[in-house]
């Protein structure tokens, strides 16, 4: 049996979901181990991918000081025996970690108990859990570190893939919680859009959702406004440009997809995380790049209306094979049985 642990966002929990199902493909069922806290229960509770899921009570260390960093890691030390117990009825062999606080005590339970680790790193810049744990990882994957292996993207966003050529629609994203910067750069942007016939798609987030409604009104702009999707790719197949922050999963998502994106990074991700995932495609030519204290928006009018969008939706295509989730799986079958 194998252990998926990790999430608290959506970026990890993509992975753990296009790992899960990829088993199932080859009628296996992992087990998951996550968070109470986080968004891990909302995405897996429920799920047929999974045989079991555990919610533990678990809690990041790395923004806490002081008492309450040890409390947190002597709270994943006990957690990490009641992994032991979880291991043993579910006779698991094996743990995949994709990272995140969720992680924790099931990936140090795996170090402990002797079972087969292995870890995804979603970003260009390592996490500092992962950091810790990939001395004892039987194999490390990623996208941005040799040996490079295609991200697992759900084969959704593959099948939405084309070149883009002409400039009628434009998507803003700002991740599942919303972006205030990118909603505001949206509002910004709106009137010479609209003037220049380009129709606007809108992920929100909830919070924001009835108050952007009510600005494209007073605008007097029909804008298509939603504040969150499990269904994406919809979203992206009618899009031509997309302005997006530059989380993992959404980045090469967007590669998926062929959709040329300007990324403004999120400044204030853990090691600046998302400005290094947005540069490594920038530094390919399939992407554009825009600091969020630096944004000019003629600067960003002159990007949208001047972008190559054929050439940029190329080279995001061949950036990425469609069969990510098969090679890890494959790797890691391959090593259960040694």
């Amino acid at each position: 049996m194998i252990a998926i642990t990790g999430g608290g966002t959506g970026g990890h929990l993509a992975i753990a979901r296009a790992l899960g199902r990829e088993l199932n493909l080859r009628g296996l069922k992992a087990i998951f181990i996550g968070s109470s806290s986080g968004q891990d229960r909302m995405w897996f509770e429920n799920s047929d991918i999974f045989e079991a899921t555990y919610f533990l009570n678990s809690s990041g260390v790395v923004n806490k000081r002081g008492f309450g960093r040890l409390k947190s890691l002597i709270n994943i030390l006990n957690l990490a025996f009641k992994c032991k117990r979880i291991f043993k009825f579910h006779k698991v062999s094996s743990v995949i970690s994709v990272g995140g606080y969720s992680a924790a005590p099931a990936a140090f339970g795996a170090i402990i108990w002797g079972k087969k680790l292995y870890i995804h790193e979603q970003n260009a810049v390592i996490g500092r859990l992962n950091l810790i744990l990939k001395p004892f990882a039987r194999e490390f994957f990623s996208s941005y570190f040799e040996p490079k292996f295609d991200y697992p993207v759900d084969e959704k966003f593959f099948k939405i893939s084309r070149i883009r050529k002409n400039l009628n629609t434009i998507l803003f994203l700002g991740g599942s919680q919303g972006a205030n910067f990118i909603n505001n750069l949206a509002l910004s942007l709106a009137k010479d859009l609209d003037k220049n016939g380009i129709k606007i798609i809108h992920q929100c987030g909830q919070k924001n959702y009835d108050a952007m409604i009510r600005k494209y009104q007073e605008l007097n702009i029909e804008a298509e406004v939603f504040a969150f999707s499990k269904d994406i790719e919809h979203y992206m197949n009618r899009a031509d440009f997309c302005i997006s922050r530059a989380g993992a999963s959404t980045i090469w998502e967007l590669c998926a997809a062929g959709l040329p994106t300007i990324f403004i990074p999120f400044p204030y991700a853990a090691n600046n995380h998302q400005f290094y995932n947005a540069k490594f495609l920038c530094d390919q030519g399939a992407g554009m790049i825009v600091s969020q204290d630096e944004l000019n928006l003629d600067s960003v009018k002159e990007m949208i209306y001047s972008a190559n969008l054929k050439e940029i939706s190329q080279k995001l295509l061949n950036l990425i094979d469609k069969n990510g989730s098969k090679i890890i799986i494959n790797e890691i079958l391959k090593n259960c049985k040694k």
